[in-house]
This record gives structure tokens, sequence and C-alpha cells, in this order.
């Protein structure tokens, strides 16, 4: 039996293999995941013709410096929301010059949850050049490894879930 990271080595493999056949290039980026999507993607071989870098932006500073996240958008709303989600995605889009980007924010945990985001609670976005969009919200209960692993596995999913729809 596979573990789960197996599982999303493998699915990150099935990713990778989807874009380099369509000629595609993805990014990422990154928050609460620390580096772990693209750390999956660049497990297997080849992926530097598929996957074109990742921003791993924690603070809001980084957010808005490297892909572009509105300050008052991050006041306003958090970093743990869907516009923001959203605004690093098509940052990440922009920042590598990419077909596809994903982006992640969240609380992996142990601790950080509020009563309306508790800990686990995680905001994806996925979107492309040719105008994709799709935002996705999960709250998970694992330790904050297996939140972070979750989180990039739904990440990935998004991806190919573009991927399948004929793009």
């Amino acid at each position: 039996m596979t573990t789960l990271e197996d599982e999303t080595i493998a699915l990150a493999r099935t990713v990778g293999e989807q874009l380099a056949q369509r000629n595609l290039m993805c990014a990422t980026a990154e928050s609460c995941t620390g580096g772990l999507i693209g750390h999956l993607i660049t497990e297997n071989p080849g992926s530097s013709v598929y996957f074109a870098g990742a921003a791993v932006t924690y603070s809001y500073a980084a957010k808005e410096r490297l892909l572009g996240v509105e300050h008052d958008t991050l006041v306003r709303e958090g970093a743990v929301s869907a516009v923001v989600a959203q605004q690093m995605a098509e940052g990440a889009l922009r920042l590598f010059d990419a077909d596809v980007a994903v982006s992640v924010t969240g609380i992996a945990g142990p601790g950080g949850g509020l009563p309306n985001k508790p800990t686990g609670t995680v905001f994806l976005h996925c979107c492309a050049r040719d105008g994709y969009a799709r935002g996705a919200h999960h709250i998970w209960d694992a330790d904050r490894s297996g939140n972070k692993l979750l989180s990039a596995r739904a990440a990935l999913a998004m991806v190919l879930a573009y991927l399948e729809v004929g793009k």
C-alpha cells in the first residue's frame, strides 16, 4: 500500500506528464505549504520542462512585493482568504510568465486558528493564461505536516482538473 506522500508524488508526475504533452509551463505561489508543491513537482525527473518556479511568500510584505497581492485586501480579508489565494495565483502567472499557476494560503497548525478560520483552513486558486480560474476551500483535520501535504495534493489536483477540461 502506498502512502499519501507517494500518491501525491505520483499525482505530481501525472500533472507533469500532462503539462509536458501540452507544452505548458506551471508555477506555484505558496504560503502555508512552504514550497511543498514545488518540491513534489520537482521530485520527478525532467520537471524543468514544465515547471517554471515557485514563490514561497509567507509574509504580507512578500505577498505584496513578489506577487502583487493588494495591501488593502490583506488587511481587509487576511492572508487566509479566497481573494488573496486568487491574487497569489494571478501574481505567480505573471511573475513566472507561466501558462497555469496554482496557489495556496492557509493555517497549517497546530495553532493560529480563529473562530471563523480554524486550524486546517486553506484557500487554493488555479488560474491560467487562457482565462481559466477556479478556487477551492478546505478545512483539513490533520497535523501540520498532514495539512501541508493535503493542501499540496489538492493544489496538484486543481492543476490536473484544468488540464483535463481539454486545455
